[in-house]
Formats: structure tokens, sequence, C-alpha cells
């Protein structure tokens, strides 16, 4: 009849499999220039136990077979069996290597049956058939998986519909929560307590039924009632991990919530992701029927979930980043330059303006200074704690999402936005084992990258204690539910806030200001204090360059070439790897720079108290530049650019009071100083040598101050003795 589809049968299809697997040429790998085999080399350390998964692209198969491939995408777990029974024809005529790989307890467990088999079949004088007498799912040593095509887009889950019931599909998200990995059950293993019968039962759902009565000829001719027991050496167990994944931000639409997807994980691809990570799964998108007391109340309705064939995170950590010889000496060469500190640093965030030290200090707490472990257990981190605080529109925001976009490992979250739960740990319960278990909230999540939170001020003051302990300690203590345990939270904290007032008042002080308990404050190594002031050719500059933006469409020609994202991480993730020392002249040096500075702080009441924790944020910088440079010592220069990034925290402050002093009438201050002083001593006269110290001191000048004193005895206030020396206030300075 015209125009009838022809359907492939099951022996179609093994022969489309079997063929494609024999006769396709091609790169084995990107190394590779010439044609192989390479489906039959696959196969080949397959039977050497030297490879555990054959990967499959469609690419490939397309090439071969454009409908073949469109056959397999639609209906990926159908072909998976069909590929695994064509490996297994192919295999027979593969013969293995002189060095195989290890052997399991299992593939002994099965010699040893074999073994006897054929040893009873050759005194029966009958030939053994392996397949029949074992399931092929249990003689397997391998996994096969599909990879779409390289031109298919990436799907967002709010995108994964029903029609894609079956397929293979390619889903990006965030990982929300990972179980531990569990072996899981595929091929049960029963022998008869009668009859010594094997019995194998394959198992292909989340649950199954176990047997217990024995159905062999021998128990029923015999009417013994033989009990099936597990051997849980001769069964399969595989490596299987439950991962939940969110769906990305920027997919999702206004006012919605973002939804999440299950994906199951298997073999190799265990250990993969972990809670916090960006990855993009290609799998089998199946449904799963609920069982127990759910089905009952869900009725008809089942739920989905991913079979997950590949997993690839979109940012690797720097201790998995590979980095090839090329990229090593581009590194290399560039670190020679003295302007690479520079250059780094601008490469940031280029399209922000301004913020040079703010961007080298992002820098350095991207690089990390080096974690101390001493010989008695106690930990000294290395992370470098960063707080911008300042007035609203100073970007602090942007530089957030830039250091976040940045990481390979980060997480941002707000103050409003986030709980004392959320950002330590959560006890839940488990969905497949219904346990009790432990969530990582935000700051775990973050282990071994950067936390962002903006909105810092916002925060409630019970969830803001509990990052205390992660910002020294750098671990989460819990106690809850019966759980008492010791979370990791390896993370640089990075936090924007506002002052109290909502902008800075130069009228009050630093600390004032900045209103954070002094145990919180000083557990930041860098505290930046933002102010935005009117200055007529920054406010042009940055006028200007906002115009163009908007009436261009893009940012304005820089005056350098920024670095690519993915250099920036190279270098950082090389420089992560060097562990320079602090030579004892310059520790020595340190100690006397810090002793120095807590001097000061005494005579200045905008300093704000120096703890000792203000030495070790200098060693963390100091080491944190040495590591810039792949120097294995810390030299002077590094010291002085964290003093310098140190005091340059404090500028735009310093700024603002100086021009606030500028503004005020410097009679009325020196006035005040005087009037201070009376009032401390309670002696109606003043020494004018101490009057003329206080007010230099204060920056101004003896001019200044005879002009203050004239002026204060027109007005019967004060007078000067004839000699000059001494200050006199009349009524007692009322």
């Amino acid at each position: 009849m015209a125009g009838r589809v022809t359907v492939p049968t099951y022996d179609d299809d093994i022969g489309r499999c079997g063929k494609f697997l024999r006769e396709f040429q091609g790169n084995s790998s990107e190394t590779t220039t010439g044609l192989e085999f390479k489906y039959l080399e696959q196969i080949q350390e397959v039977v050497n136990r030297t490879r555990s998964v054959i990967e499959i692209q469609l690419d490939d198969v397309a090439e071969h077979d454009a409908d073949f491939m469109v056959d397999i995408q639609k209906n990926t777990r159908r072909y998976v069996h069909l590929f695994s029974s064509a490996i297994d024809s192919v295999a027979k005529d593969l013969q293995p290597a002189a060095e195989v790989g290890s052997e399991t307890p299992l593939d002994i467990f099965i010699q040893q049956r074999i073994l006897l088999a054929e040893q009873a079949a050759q005194a029966a004088g009958e030939a053994v058939n392996i397949e029949a007498r074992y399931p092929p799912a249990l003689l397997r040593r391998y996994n096969v998986v599909f990879l779409l095509p390289s031109m298919d887009k990436t799907a967002s889950i709010r995108n994964i519909e029903a029609r894609h019931i079956g397929s293979l599909v390619k889903v990006e998200g965030i990982v929300t929560r990972a179980t531990a990995v569990k072996p899981l059950m595929t091929v049960a293993t029963y022998s008869c307590n009668a009859c010594d019968l094997e019995v194998f039962q394959e198992i292909t759902s989340p649950n199954f039924m176990p047997m217990h009565a024995c159905e062999s000829q021998v128990c029923k001719e015999g009417r013994r009632k033989g009990q099936l027991q597990l051997i849980t050496r001769g069964s399969k167990f595989e490596r299987f991990q439950e991962l939940k994944i969110q769906e990305m931000a920027r997919h999702v639409p206004t006012g919605h919530i973002p939804r999440s997807l299950t994906v199951y994980v298997r073999g190799d691809g265990t250990r993969i992701a972990t809670p916090g990570d960006q990855i993009t799964v290609t799998g089998v998108f199946l449904p799963v029927p609920y069982s127990g007391y759910r089905a009952i109340r869900a009725g008809l309705l089942s739920d989905t979930f991913l079979e997950a064939h590949h997993i690839h995170k979109a940012k690797k950590t720097y201790q998995e980043q590979t980095l090839t010889d090329e990229m090593r000496e581009e590194i290399e060469e560039k670190a020679a330059s003295e302007e690479m500190y520079d250059t780094l640093s601008a490469s940031i965030a280029p399209e922000i303006y301004g913020h040079d030290d703010i961007k080298k200090a992002l820098l350095l707490l991207l690089v990390g200074g080096v974690s101390r472990k001493l010989p008695d257990g106690m930990s000294i981190r290395g992370d470098i704690n960063i707080l911008l605080m300042g007035d609203p529109g100073v970007a602090k925001s942007q530089l957030l999402k830039k250091v976040v976009d940045l990481a390979p490992r980060a997480v941002y979250t707000t103050g409003r936005g986030s709980s004392g739960v959320g950002l330590t740990a959560a006890v839940t319960r488990d969905p497949l084992t219904n346990e009790l278990i432990l969530e990582g909230g935000a700051l775990v999540m973050a282990d071994m990258g950067v936390c962002c939170i903006d909105e810092f001020d916002k925060m409630e003051e019970g969830d803001r204690t509990a990052i205390h302990e992660v910002m020294e300690q750098q671990t989460i203590s819990i106690a809850k539910a019966g759980i008492t345990t010791t979370l990791n939270a390896r993370s640089a904290i990075l936090a924007a806030a506002n002052p109290v007032y909502g902008r800075y008042n130069i009228k009050k002080t630093p600390t004032q200001n900045i209103n954070l308990p002094d145990a919180l404050r000083s557990r930041f190594d860098l505290v930046f204090l933002l102010l935005d002031r009117p200055d007529m050719e920054a406010d042009l500059r940055l006028a200007q360059h906002i115009t163009y933006v908007h009436a261009n469409n893009d940012f304005p020609e820089l005056t350098f070439q920024p670095l690519e994202k993915e250099f920036v991480r190279n270098y950082v993730a090389l420089a992560k790897g060097t562990d320079p020392y602090v030579s004892p002249e310059l520790a020595e040096e340190m100690a006397l720079r810090y002793a120095k500075l807590r001097e000061d702080a005494l005579s200045d009441p905008n300093e704000g108290h120096i703890t000792a924790r203000m030495l070790l944020a200098m060693l963390r910088l100091s080491t944190a530049l040495a590591r810039l440079r792949f120097s294995d010592e810390v030299v002077m220069d590094d010291f002085e650019e964290a003093l310098r990034l140190m005091e340059s925290c404090k500028a735009s402050v310093r700024d603002a009071h100086d021009t606030r002093q500028a503004k005020r009438d410097p009679t009325t201050e020196i006035y005040s100083i005087l009037k201070n002083i009376h009032l401390k001593t309670k002696n109606v006269n003043v020494s004018m040598e101490a009057a003329r110290n206080r007010v230099v001191k204060a920056g101004y000048t003896e001019p200044q101050l005879k002009a203050c004193i004239k002026t204060y005895e027109e007005l019967n206030v004060i007078f000067l003795n004839t000699p000059g020396t001494r200050i006199t206030f009349v009524d007692g300075g009322n």
C-alpha cells in the first residue's frame, strides 16, 4: 500500500546498532588526526576492563544514518538496551589484552559458578549456555550513554514538557541538593535452600518485590517448599545518587518561582556535581509512578525525573581545572609584566567606572591568602573577607554580581531574603529514605568559593550572628533534631551594605555609620567606605560614561584590552598553587607596624578599635599579592601594597571629613577645641602651649588660633594674659 511507513523490527534495530558500531570510523579523541574504528576501540577497552562507559555521539550516528539518529533521540531508553545487546555480540569476537583490569568480587563469583557449571556439563556430556544461565545485565561491566548533537540547544526546566517523555534532552540548572551515593541493586541473585538452584531477578524500577518461593522443577517434583535466600555477593550493584536541580534565574519569567527537576545519576556520573554547581545534564526524561500511600493520594498522576547520561559543570573549581602547557606558558609570560596586577584587577569589571582599589581587593579575595594548619590542630583561615559599605548608587551590587560570574564557585544572596538557617544548614527529611538529613545553606554551598551577601545591613540581628563562626573558624556547628555535627564552610565572604542612616553621615564617626558589632566588623579584613560626594570632574566623567552606554547600547572604548574571564580563572587557579612564606625580618616589620597602628588609633577617634585580626589581615593580603607574582616569598613591596589597600578603605571618608572641616568656620572649630580642653581639665585657665598643640594637631594653623582668641576676646568670652602664655575663660566658660 502506497505511503505506508515501515517500522523496523527488533532484529532490524539490533542489526543497525551492530553495523554502526562495527563500521563507523572517526576521530577517537581530539589529539588524533586519522580515522579509526572509534566504537570498536571503546568496546575493546571494555573487554580489557579499562573502560566502564561507552559514549555514543549522536553526531556520529547522524553522519552514519540520519533517520537512525532521530529514532534514538525520540526513544532513547529502548535504544540503550538495543545497543547493549549489540555491544555484547560485538564483544564476543574480541579477545582481551594480556593485562586485564582489576576484577570485582562479583566477577570472581560468576567465574566460579561458570567453572562449576562447565564441570557438571562435562560430566553429563552436555554443552553449557552461559547466556541462558545468567541474565545479560549481570555479565555487563559497562553503561551505554548517548550525547546529543552539538547543534542542539540547552533547554530550561520550564520548557521540558510531556512530549519529551522518553526522549533525550539537555537541561541547564543549579544543583540545590545532592544525596549521598548509595548502592542500587540492578540484578538480585537468590539461592534455594532446598535444591541449591540460583535464581536471578532483573530490577528496572526504584521499587521491587523480592522473590520468596522457588519455582524450579526439582522443588515442584519433590513437592518441596524451597525458600529463596538473597545472595548479596552474587547480586549486582551500581552507584546511585539523586540530584535536585533548580531553574536558572534568567529562565524564570516575571512573577514566577523557579521550577525544580529530580535527576537520577548512576555509575561514573555520581559525585560530579555538588550543591551550588551550575550544570548541564543530558538525559532521558521519564515518568515514575508514586508508591505506597502517596500512590493512593496521587491517583493517576505520576512524577517525572531525568535519567542522567552526561553531566557537564559550567564552571569548574580551581582544583578541577586542568591547564595545558600552552596556557601555562601564556600565564607565566604575562605574569612577568609589572602591569599584570593592574590589568587583572581592571579586568574584573571593566565596564564599571572607577573603583580601582576595590577591584584590586576583589582580585586578592579571589586569590586568597595561605591557610595555616598548626601542629596542634589549630587552623588559621586564608580566605579574605571584604565589606563594601557606602552610599546608594556606587555599584556595590554590580561588583558582587561580577565576582559571582567570575568565581568558579560562588553563591549570591541578599540580607532581607536570607535567614540564619538559609545561610547555614537546615534539617529536612530525605524523600528516598525518609531519614532526617542536613541540607546545606548558602555558606555551605559556597565551600571553597565565594559567598556574596548583598544588603548586609538589612539582615536581622539573630540571622547575622549565624555567620560569626563561619567568618573566622570557617565551620558551621549544628545541633538540631538529634544531629550534632560540624560542616565545612571554607568560603570568602563579600558583603555589601548601606550605612545606618541610608547615606553616610559625615557628622558621625565611621563606627557610628557602620553600626556593626565589633565582633563582626573585625572579622572583615577590608571595610571599604564609599561616599558619593559632589565632584565636578568626576561627576562629569561618570555622567558621560552612563549617557554613552544608553546612547550606543555599548560600553565606551577602554584604554586597555581586558583579559578573558577564562584566562583570569586559569591565572587565579595557578596562583593558588603557590605557598609563599614570610621571612623573619619582614615578620618583625609587620609586628612594629601593627603596634604603631594600635598606638595611633588611641589618638584618632575615627580609626575605631584595632584588634589582632588586623595583623592577620595584613598577612593574608601580603601572601595573596605574593601568589599573584607566583613567588614563594612575601617581600616588602607586598606588605606595603597591603597597607596601602587598608588605608585606601577610608580615603573617601577622610576626604569627606576634610571637606567638611574646610567648609566649617575654623574660628568656631578652634573655640570648640579650647572649650573641650577647659572642660576636661576643669580649670578656667588653659595653657597656650597645650592649646597650640591641640589646634595644630586638628589641622589648623597658629594664625587661625590667634584670630580665634582675638574674636572671642572682643566678645568678652575669653582673654589672653600679657605674656601670651595663658587663656582664661570668663565666668568659668559658662
